[in-house]
């Protein structure tokens, strides 16, 4: 008989009632220290108190009002992000996925409405994860995430991934745009080098493409930046945020030029939801906190500190460990062994952590975390390590 919760997840045995900063509680009151922070979404940690204010003085004001008419809260945080963006205009979403079939349809959009309706090409690259609508899946391509769904959204290419010959190559003046995560996450924690961010602008502007980043997982402070592109000194046309913008409530954002998105004008566009009262409330403190050069310096500071112990995590577990990649407090542990394993045994050490490909366990923690906590963290992934591989020495 099939769950009265769709069986989509293969979920872990695990539940929990309570959150408190970097841990999570369960019913029995065993404390898990959190390295996953629902897949970056949680930035500040569960029940911030500085969010829980928010939430609470704008939930009993008003949650939510149709688009139809103005929204202040909605204004205000669109105003903010412009200021301490690249970007002059912001439409607002509930989730990643959303955001990533609003940027499809504005890259095609601008060049419909300047009479290249055939310029429809997409360039992504392998490895990519961009949600799972049908646009999103089409857009990554892989068998993993498309097979069985039938006819695929057309207009879609997807390159090696940081393949710079291959882009060349692939990119003309048929393309509609370049569509990339800064950095992969579902993929790996799999960086772009700023030598290549500034190559694929480059190309783009040569040719007129437009130029999509994904900084659903890596944005929002993640990499001790406001946004990951920032570190290479470019800008996107077109970008996609969600997940710890909110904090943990649903909010998602697409962050455009006045060019990319001359084309989205009224009637082209909507959602029923995006952009209420409530949730950019929540969004407006979380990028007044996230944004402020001190906790950004933190977040360097803090990230130092996790790869140095994690570096020696790695010397410690040849057997189990490769490397460490990624950037800020998007950090991937390299495995020799199944990164569900380590997960697993993970459990066991009341540590949260999360898998993903090219052999990569995620380590994505709030980016409140302490020292004290980075400390606890390695401890424990060390032990779990040590029960995958009882011969290894521990650090």
């Amino acid at each position: 008989m099939i769950p009265t919760v769709l069986p989509t997840y293969n979920r872990a045995p695990l539940s929990f009632e309570k959150g408190e900063g970097s841990w999570l509680i369960a019913a029995d009151g065993t404390r898990y220290l959190d390295l996953g922070a629902g897949i970056a979404v949680n930035a500040l940690g569960h029940a911030n108190p500085d969010l829980v204010a928010a939430l609470t003085k704008q939930a009993g004001r008003l949650w939510h009002v149709s688009n139809l008419y103005q929204i202040p809260e909605q204004q205000r945080l669109a105003d903010m992000m412009v200021e301490k963006t690249f970007a002059d205009t912001v439409f607002f979403t509930n989730s990643g996925t959303e955001t990533a079939e609003l940027a499809i349809k504005m890259a095609r959009k601008y060049w419909y409405e300047k009479g290249a309706p055939e310029r429809i090409e997409i360039l992504a690259f392998e490895g990519a994860f961009h949600g799972r609508s049908t646009g999103a899946i089409a857009a990554a391509g892989s068998e993993k995430m498309v097979k069985g769904y039938g006819p695929l959204m057309p207009g879609f290419r997807q390159l090696p991934w940081a393949d710079m010959a291959a882009l060349k190559a692939a990119i003309s003046d048929k393309t509609c745009a370049v569509m990339v995560e800064t950095i992969q996450g579902e993929g790996g924690i799999r960086p772009l080098s700023d030598g290549d961010l500034k190559m694929i602008r480059a190309l783009c502007d040569e040719t007129g493409a437009l130029l999509i980043l994904d900084e659903v997982q890596c944005g929002v402070g993640r990499t001790g930046r406001l946004f990951a592109h920032e570190w290479a000194g470019i800008t996107p046309d077109i970008m996609m945020v969600a997940k710890g913008i909110g904090g943990g409530f649903p909010l998602g954002a697409v962050l455009a030029t006045e060019r990319a998105a001359s084309g989205m004008v009224a009637g082209t566009h909507g959602s029923t939801y995006g952009g209420n009262p409530l949730g950019c409330a929540i969004g407006a403190r979380v990028l007044e906190i996230v944004s402020d050069p001190a906790f950004l310096a933190e977040v360097n500071r803090k990230a130092a500190l996790f790869r140095q112990r994690l570096e020696g995590l790695v010397a410690a577990h040849p057997d189990v460990f490769e490397g460490v990649r990624g950037q800020g407090l998007m950090l991937g542990l390299v495995c020799k062994v199944a990164p569900a394993d380590l997960v697993k045994a993970g459990y066991a050490q009341h540590i949260l952590t999360v898998p993903a490909a090219h052999e990569a366990l995620r380590l994505l923690p709030p980016l409140t975390i302490t020292d004290d906590e980075i400390a606890e963290a390695v401890r424990r992934l060390d032990a779990a390590a040590t029960a995958l591989a009882p011969a290894s020495s521990s650090v």
